[in-house]
């Protein structure tokens, strides 16, 4: 079995869900007592978190650089970011690393195109929901179409993502807020929902929607899990 690498901590309630669901992958697939062989480094996210607002994007990248290359020298054979927003520095990061790197965004397409599906709705932060490199890769790699929600409701979801879920709060206000702002979505033609954010699972979950939804946390998870086991 391979190692996974895990660049965590942003924010940790996001890696926490990473690394348990990858154990119990790895246990539903093998039995017995196994678990995953896992180097793991979790970063300071207020640090993280205080670049991406100030636009700091090439510093935020050395500094997950850093930290990606202590996972690699740990003994990890792949390396998994555990985050969505901060893939917008995983060119950065890859140069640093001699490991191949498992994108978040490639994992969740591979799936979206197994339900079949073509137009989909993304949620996540601002800088995912509107720059190229997430929404862009989806698009031009992978052959989707994406739709975001207006600018009033990506200041909604960008708010509570910061404002509460990366502090682990999550109200039922902001969960009808989300799904209000799905339903917008699915009207608009998506025929699923990207949760692009690795915090968004804590609030909105399938049993919450009839609009199939694509957590990322748990296929990055589940892709993990499947590359490890690779002969």
């Amino acid at each position: 079995m391979k190692t996974i690498g895990l660049l965590g901590g942003m924010s940790w309630e996001s890696t926490e869900l990473y690394y348990r669901w990858i154990n119990e992958g790895v246990k539903r697939k093998l039995g017995g007592v196994h678990s995953a062989p896992i180097a793991l480094v979790s970063v300071d996210f207020e640090e993280i978190e205080a670049l991406q607002h100030n636009g700091q994007w090439e510093k935020a990248g050395a500094l997950l650089a850093e930290a990606a290359q202590q996972v690699e020298a740990a003994g990890a054979d792949f390396l998994l970011i555990c985050t969505n927003t901060m893939h917008k520095v995983a060119p950065q990061i890859e140069r640093a690393i001699g490991i191949p790197l498992l994108h978040i965004a490639d994992a969740t397409a591979e799936r979206i195109k197994e339900e079949g599906m073509r137009t989909v709705g993304l949620l996540g932060t601002n800088f995912t929901m509107e720059q190229a490199f997430y929404r862009g890769r989806l698009e031009k790699a992978h052959d989707l179409k994406v739709i975001v929600p207006s600018e009033a409701d990506r200041q909604i979801v960008h708010r509570v993502i910061y404002k509460e879920l990366v502090l682990g709060i999550v109200k039922e206000e902001s969960r009808h807020e989300y799904l209000a702002i799905m339903e917008k979505m699915r009207e608009a033609g998506a025929e699923g929902i990207i949760e692009g954010c690795t915090e968004i699972v804590m609030l909105v979950q399938q049993e919450h929607t009839d609009i199939p939804l694509f957590d990322t946390t748990a296929i990055h998870a589940e892709a993990a899990v499947l590359k490890a086991l690779e002969m």
